[in-house]
């Protein structure tokens, strides 16, 4: 029992870990051959959007929303990919039986 609580306690310090690393990671996509890139954080906070000056010049607004949205998705995709990963690995060590902690 007192391993079981001492593994909990290890899951909480890493899940708190996590959470802010997340803060800080950042996960980028391009669009339109990299006429538009989206940044997002490990926390799904889009973080910096960039638009190919030439795709401006064009005046082609409803290009750029779609170049926009497409990146700012797939940076999406890209972040919540990672944090899944994460949380799975973070549950697989709950799952052993010295918490993945320890050697």
């Amino acid at each position: 029992m007192n391993e079981m609580l001492k593994q909990a306690q290890r899951v909480q310090q890493r899940m708190a870990e996590l959470q802010r690393e997340l803060v800080s990671r950042r996960y980028e996509a391009t669009s339109g051959g990299g006429m538009a890139r989206a940044v997002v954080s490990g926390q799904l906070r889009v973080l910096e959007i960039r638009i190919e000056p030439s795709l401006v010049e064009g005046n082609d607004l409803d290009m750029i929303q779609d170049l926009a949205a497409a990146a700012v998705n797939a940076a999406l995709e890209k972040a919540q990919a990672g944090v899944q990963q994460e949380l799975q690995q973070l549950q697989s060590s709950m799952m052993t039986p010295t918490g993945g902690g320890r050697t």
